[in-house]
């Protein structure tokens, strides 16, 4: 049994790694997005090399997160986690150097995996290291203190781009990491599954990546037409049937299809696809309309930004109690509506815009709306499934969410008749955002309409999730329980 009280210099190293290693790979997902704009002009890179600098990220990161908690499981949760810290600032190093887009672009999709093996490992060593009077605290105090990573992240990232310029956006995870090692190296101990066994579910895994990310491509390149858009939209569709092909026959798949058989379970993720999508489109467009339309600098876009983290910071625990008492179906039906509220709300920041009058109501209906439906979301993923499934039912929960987002990177440019140079001609950008956020609304009322119709109470009984603050808004936070993960 673990047996590492919090209190004790021990705990305090542990919390610390583990804080650190989540939060590079959280910051990098927030602060790019401010950096955009001088990225492209600084690369001369078009919009779609912007999509894929986004999208590069959460291709990997989205297909290999599952195999990853079962990589720590069976090599060691400690060791896969300082092996995804160490990748993770390599490929940050290289990001940060990138003499070009399609440098940049590989890089990051390098940073991905890397991603994929410390995000797991990161709750993982808090579950399997602390007593377990202390765990429910641990487990808090490392999502607070991720919540503060992800508010201060855009302001940082703003402050970076503007002053030593956008490369220390990625510079800034190697110090991190030299950090974050020794100490997992020389304080956090060793843990893993004893019973996990067979072969990794690496078909399935590559099959995942694959499908995502050949749709991904087809809809970034749809504009420009052709051949090869079409061959790779068919492709992107044959992996993603061969991908649940596999899962059904393997006889322990990463990820098992029998738990969609929980109509809850299902519900909750179509939820989750609709919400994400949304949100990922938004938080990529809106750091984008901020500085070419509205004319902010990286720091000032990544400031206006901050409301919606700080709503989650502070509201988001008292949001989850209240879901507890009246049931998630009334929150996941009224956030998703609140959230669309505020994405029509930007409809009214333009060229001149007030960030009083304008921008700010927007963003505080927004981060109501997503204080009332993030936690009890989470909660909801957890208890419609059995107690010892907990931990994989959040992992698809979690990329379900990231897959979602990324497709919605690609296809809303598409989707709102953005050109390739769009992000250089403030008017033409203008008008398209405002018909990017209508299909964002229409998204999240979609999820709402599915929340209404199929959410349901869960048995007084159910699995809860251990942290209820939230402060990232573009993936759900993984559950800290360790889980035998599918192997295939």
């Amino acid at each position: 049994m673990p047996d590492v009280r919090l209190a004790s210099p021990q705990g305090k190293w542990i919390l610390l790694t583990t804080v650190l290693g989540s939060s590079m790979a959280m910051l990098d997902s927030t602060v790019v997005n401010v950096a955009l704009p001088r990225i492209g002009r600084d690369l001369d890179a078009n919009l779609s090399a912007l999509q894929w600098t986004v999208n590069a990220y959460m291709v990997t990161l989205a297909g290999l997160i599952l195999l990853g908690g079962a990589l720590g499981d069976r090599f060691g949760r400690r060791k896969v986690f300082v092996v995804g810290v160490v990748w993770f600032a390599v490929a940050s190093l290289l990001c940060g150097i990138a003499p070009n887009a399609g440098v940049l672009i590989a890089a990051r999709a390098l940073q991905g995996v890397g991603g994929a093996l410390l995000t797991p490992g990161s709750l993982a060593l808090i579950q399997a290291s602390f007593h377990p009077d202390d765990r429910g605290r641990a487990v808090g105090l490392w999502s607070g203190f991720g919540g503060i990573g992800a508010a201060v992240g855009p302001f940082v990232g703003g402050w970076l781009v503007d002053g030593p310029g956008w490369r220390w956006v990625f510079l800034l995870n190697v110090p991190l990491a030299l950090v974050c090692v020794p100490v997992a190296l020389r304080h956090v101990p060793e843990s893993g599954d004893q019973q996990a066994h067979g072969r990794f579910d690496v078909l399935g895994a590559v099959l995942g990546a694959l499908a995502l990310a050949l749709v991904t491509y087809a809809l970034i390149e749809a504009g420009g037409g052709g051949a090869v858009v079409v061959v790779s939209a068919v492709a992107g569709l044959a992996a993603a049937v061969a991908f649940v092909v596999v899962e059904r026959r393997r006889p322990d798949p990463m990820m098992p299809l029998d738990i969609f058989a929980s109509r809850q379970f299902t519900a909750v993720n179509l939820v989750t696809l609709c919400v994400y999508a949304a949100l990922g489109g938004f938080f990529f467009l809106a750091a984008l309309q901020l500085q070419v339309v509205v004319g902010y600098s990286a720091l000032a876009a990544g400031t206006a930004l901050l409301p919606t983290t700080v709503l989650m910071l502070l509201l988001s625990a008292r949001s989850g109690e209240l879901a507890g008492r009246i049931g998630p179906r009334i929150p996941l039906t009224v956030g998703p509506l609140l959230c669309a509220a505020g994405m029509l709300m930007m409809l009214r920041v333009g060229p001149g815009a007030s960030y009083v009058a304008d921008v700010l109501p927007a963003l505080v209906v927004l981060g109501l709306g997503l204080v009332t439906l993030v936690a009890p979301l989470t909660a909801t993923v957890l208890g419609s499934v059995s107690v010892v499934r907990a931990g994989l039912a959040s992992g698809i929960n979690n990329a379900a969410a990231r897959a979602a987002g990324l497709i919605a990177v690609a296809a809303l440019p598409l989707l709102a008749g953005m050109g390739e140079e769009a992000y250089r001609e403030p008017a033409a950008f203008d008008t398209a955002f405002d018909k990017a956020m209508g299909w964002c609304a229409g998204a999240l009322v979609v999820g709402s309409v599915i929340a209404a119709a199929a959410v349901r109470r869960p048995p007084p009984d159910c699995k809860r999730p251990e942290c209820l603050r939230h402060g990232g808004v573009t993936a759900p936070p993984l559950e800290g329980e360790p889980v035998r993960k599918r192997l295939g």
